[in-house]
């Protein structure tokens, strides 16, 4: 009986001892491609060789608990992210900040802390400090919000004029409160620029001799008149950045605009515009190290 009682102990003492996961004791990363286009191989290969670095201290050992790191590239790896169960952090790429706030915002608080993204559009601050430097001197600039970008506005304080565009106003309605201003700052709404009106948006500021500040290198190409950028390799080391932040600290950083970019400018607007290009103006960007 007594050799019964001591087995059933040790059953249920190995019991609790399994039943209590082990402190996680280190990192490992996963990418969610998103899809297997060239485009996106290229960037998970870069971004692959730049991550590594930061994981490879830690032991492999099958029995070890390591805590995991997703990186989403895109919108549709950031969906499949945000899916999984795991004792896990995502940090999402080439999404922009619409997207990610339809996805994040969603979620309950304690998922969303353990959530952060590098943007894929430019930050508006960078943005609007390249008007300036075109005009080579302050501008007043205003920008066009959605339902689904309000979350910008404090962002643009003091910076930007807003103007709310709600969901059944008339777009043309809302170019005309314009006027009174040099420059419109897109910001990437689908509900606003898409391939319905970008090109009346673009022709109407065009005739008013109103500069358009793009949110993309293709927007520039079609009629905007500049833009900062950023190249895979920029967003990828910005990423890389804040996993290495992330496994140093244990403290996720919050979500950013790129820090790296340069800057692209369509000159036949500027020549239109009556605007003079300042070496200052082509040379506006941000390398990485």
């Amino acid at each position: 009986m007594r050799l019964r009682l001591l087995a059933a102990g040790l059953m249920l003492a190995a019991g609790a001892v399994l039943a209590a996961p082990a402190p996680a004791s280190g990192y490992r990363f996963q990418i969610f491609p998103g899809g297997d286009s060239s485009l996106t191989v290229r960037i998970a290969e870069d971004l692959y060789k730049r991550l590594v670095p930061t994981f490879a201290g830690f032991r492999t050992e099958l029995a070890q608990r390591r805590r995991m790191v997703y990186i989403a590239i895109g919108p549709d790896a950031l969906r499949e992210a945000v899916a999984r169960r795991c004792d896990c952090v995502v940090i999402a790429a080439f999404t922009s900040s619409q997207v990610w706030h339809a996805v994040v915002d969603r979620l309950p608080p304690a998922r969303a802390r353990m959530m952060t993204a590098v943007y894929a559009e430019p930050a508006p601050g960078d943005q609007l400090r390249l008007a300036a430097l075109l005009y080579r001197r302050p501008v007043r600039a205003a920008a066009i919000l959605g339902p689904d970008t309000d979350y910008l506005q404090p962002l643009l304080a003091g910076q930007a004029d807003v103007l709310q565009a709600g969901r059944d106003d008339n777009l043309g309605d809302v170019l005309t409160r314009l006027q009174r201003h040099e420059v419109l700052l897109a910001l990437p709404d689908s509900a606003i620029y898409n391939p319905e009106n970008i090109r009346n948006i673009l022709l109407s500021t065009y005739r008013r001799k109103q500069a358009v500040i793009g949110f993309s290198a293709d927007m520039v190409k079609v009629g905007a008149l500049a833009t900062t950028y950023s190249e895979i390799e920029d967003i990828n080391a910005q990423v890389a950045e804040m996993a290495a932040s992330f496994v140093a600290s244990g403290e996720l950083p919050a979500p950013q605009f790129p820090r790296y970019f340069r800057t692209t400018i369509n000159e036949g607007v500027a020549r239109s515009l009556d605007i003079v290009v300042s070496p200052e103006a082509r040379r506006f960007a941000r390398a990485r190290p």
